[in-house]
């Protein structure tokens, strides 16, 4: 009897989670015969928490804070794209033991693409705002995809000069007081800080200063359209919302775990935003 298939996304807190909505949907929409639950994991349980979920049948977790670098350290295999990041979002459990990788970056390329399929990494310049975790797995890909320069800005400098250490690419650091002017002439503009966000303060960027022909995007996702996609967009810019980095990101642990490549669609934005 083949057992039933289980996966989940484990962190602490866990509640605030989309990602049982997200691969719910895809679970019912597939009619797979699964589960994908929130596990509540604190870090000095995360070691027995890795070892025990395959032996009761999981085929693998997704990852949210504070675990995504910890786990590296418990992995067997850790690809490429997650070493460079530092960190890994997405745990496949094999007979060879635990294999992480990172999607944070090419969920948020594809999503990128689906919502400004004009842009090109060779269109032009891209400045990144902010030096978080995100920033590095969208710095790790826009190096990748071949975008010339990238200029990264933080409100801690040194932040942001280790991490363009780090990463080595065409990164150029940008004091924070002069991000408005280090966003003329780039084609692309990502905010990857929380600013903006529902509870958080706002994001002090003049939209007035946007060229029309430039791409803004926000990984923010609370709300949809935040502040300073609401201001590009009324410049004439092509925006694009933080929701499809998480959709996109969720789909190759979908298909590790479930065997079924699937679909990021309208369907699918709509019930995880109606959650």
């Amino acid at each position: 009897m083949t057992s039933i298939p289980l996966a989940g996304v484990i962190g602490h807190p866990v509640g605030h989670s989309r990602s049982p909505q997200l691969h719910g949907h895809w679970l019912r929409e597939y009619a797979i015969t699964g589960h994908y639950v929130p596990l509540a994991v604190t870090p000095g349980d995360l070691g027995d928490a890795l070892h025990l979920l395959p032996r009761i049948g999981f085929r693998g977790v997704n990852v949210t804070v504070p675990h995504k670098e910890a786990v590296l350290g418990l992995a067997q295999e850790v690809t490429d794209r997650a070493a460079r990041i530092g960190a890994a979002n997405t745990l496949t459990f094999t007979e060879s033991g635990i294999h992480a990788d990172n999607t944070d970056g090419v969920g948020f390329l594809r999503s990128l693409t689906e919502g400004a399929p004009d842009w090109t990494a060779s269109a032009g310049p891209a400045l990144i705002l902010g030096a978080g975790g995100a920033a590095r797995a969208i710095l790790t890909a826009l190096i990748d995809a071949g975008v010339p320069e990238i200029r990264l800005t933080n409100r801690t400098r040194p932040r942001a000069e280790a991490l363009a250490r780090s990463l080595g690419g065409p990164v150029q650091v940008i004091d924070w007081p002069d991000r408005v002017e280090a966003a003329r002439g780039t084609a692309l503009l990502v905010n990857t800080t929380v600013l903006g966000m529902s509870g958080q303060a706002a994001l002090d960027f003049p939209v007035g200063a946007l060229d029309p022909s430039m791409t803004v995007t926000d990984i923010v996702y609370t709300p949809l359209e935040t502040p300073l996609l609401r201001g590009a967009a009324a410049r004439g810019c092509t925006t694009v919302d933080g929701l499809g980095m998480l959709l996109h990101q969720a789909a190759p642990g979908f298909e590790r775990w479930f065997g079924r490549a699937p679909k990021v669609t309208p369907a699918l934005r709509s019930a995880v935003l109606a959650s």
